[in-house]
């Protein structure tokens, strides 16, 4: 998952996670992250997976938007880089990943590993 941190603004301080891509950033409320500061475009900017690529940033149109202080007319985005957008500062961060409730497949997993070498107990005792 990728997380926004939103740096500055009216909703500075707040988190976003993006859980689907493209994503878009902008004004509009069809947005998936509504900002409403100076200088942001209705639909400002859009972000998609690319595999082997990565996550890419492409501004719609005239939009400006710098990546790490640098003009990015599209960029590949890595963690922790920051994206600003008219009077809006974002941080880009890869989430950690949780783990799934894997507790019954690891029983299991122990319970073959127990029953394959009880097994092995008893057939190396009967050739004997």
């Amino acid at each position: 998952m990728v997380q926004f941190k939103i740096l500055s603004g009216k909703m500075a301080g707040s988190v976003v996670t993006a859980r689907r891509f493209p994503f878009q950033i902008g004004r509009a409320a069809q947005a998936d992250l509504t900002l409403e500061e100076s200088g942001v475009w209705d639909s400002h900017l859009e972000i998609r997976f690319e595999p082997g690529d990565g996550f890419i940033d492409t501004p719609h149109g005239e939009a400006l938007v710098t990546v790490n202080g640098e003009p990015a007319p599209q960029f590949r985005l890595r963690n922790g880089d920051r994206i600003e957008m008219g009077a809006a500062l974002l941080q880009f961060w890869l989430c950690e990943t949780r783990q799934r409730r894997l507790r019954a497949f690891e029983w299991l997993a122990w319970a073959i590993i127990t029953l394959v070498t009880g097994l092995q107990i008893w057939l190396i005792a009967r050739l004997h």
